[in-house]
């Protein structure tokens, strides 16, 4: 029984892979910054092994990569993302891990690319080197960023507000995502060894009809509201500048069309369809709905 550990068990999707890694023969061991905050995981999955890892202390990265034959790399976003990528790179080669699942970006091997992509192509980089075999998963912007970032303006204003002009983006749900990872690092074999998939939803969308499948699931309208780059700047006023700098590069490359391809790879790996924009809006109708 081969031992997966997921690093960010937590996150977006951290927590649908755990979720996706069920009942596959397994031992999951979910990586997790408090026991405390993983308790919820464990909840779902008592059968769950749950380790504290702090980045800063390499001491808890050698206890949770010990006895671990595969590994989902999913780091946070945050200003030293890249030097902890690499730490765990290399505290899991110490560690004999036999295959790395990383959780890049789309367009992380664009040159120049842009800042988001450029970090996570230096940790591909540095996975490439390292003679562990890989998988790498490239997914483009997900589907529930909508609730975790524009779910209360949708709620209490019926608004969408994006600085995405009339760009087209092939969001992708992070349950795709998940299961894609799940059946490679369940995988036997070296099928997926040293592989890079660009992983997006079934279709470029804008976010015109994003608002619109969210007013069809919710029964309420919604409207997408175009914002100029600067308000956009201002509203992140309480993040980091590298942060917000990062997100409206991003932002401007959606606008630009950049973010429109398509790809069939979530099915030909899963031998699933990726959820339409529909469905993540009737899953996740509650979450855009104003408490009564």
């Amino acid at each position: 029984m081969a031992t997966i550990l997921v690093t960010g068990a937590t996150g977006t999707v951290g927590t649908e892979l755990i979720s996706a890694l069920a009942n596959r023969g397994l031992t999951v061991r979910a990586g997790v910054h408090s026991l405390i905050k993983g308790d919820r995981l464990r909840q779902m999955h008592p059968e769950l092994q749950l380790v504290e890892i702090e980045y800063s202390k390499p001491q808890t990265l050698h206890v949770a990569l010990t006895g671990v034959d595969r590994l989902c790399l999913i780091t946070p976003f945050s200003e030293d993302q890249v030097e902890i990528g690499k730490r765990v790179i290399d505290a899991a080669k110490l560690a004999g891990v036999q295959h790395i699942v990383r959780l890049s970006a789309a367009g992380a091997d664009a040159e120049p690319g842009i800042q988001l992509g450029r970090w996570h192509r230096e940790v591909e980089r540095h996975l490439e080197q390292s003679g562990i075999p890989y998988t790498i998963l490239r997914p483009g912007s997900f589907m529930q960023n909508f609730v975790n970032y524009n779910a209360e303006s949708i709620c209490h204003e019926g608004k969408l507000y994006m600085p995405l002009g009339n760009g087209k983006v092939s969001y992708i749900d992070a349950r795709d995502i998940a299961l894609t990872a799940a059946h490679i690092l369940s995988a036997e074999g070296s099928t997926h060894h040293g592989q890079a998939y660009e992983l997006t939803g079934p279709q470029a969308l804008g976010l015109d009809e994003v608002a619109a499948a969210i007013s069809q699931a919710t029964g309420q309208p919604v409207t997408y509201v175009d914002v100029p780059e600067e308000t956009a700047r201002q509203a992140m006023g309480q993040a980091p500048a590298w942060m917000s700098e990062a997100m409206l590069e991003l932002y401007g490359l959606s606008k630009a069309g950049y973010a429109a391809g398509v790809t069939n790879t979530v099915e030909a790996i899963t031998g699933c369809p990726p959820h339409t924009i529909e469905q993540f809006a009737h899953h996740n109708c509650h979450r855009f709905k104003a408490s009564s």
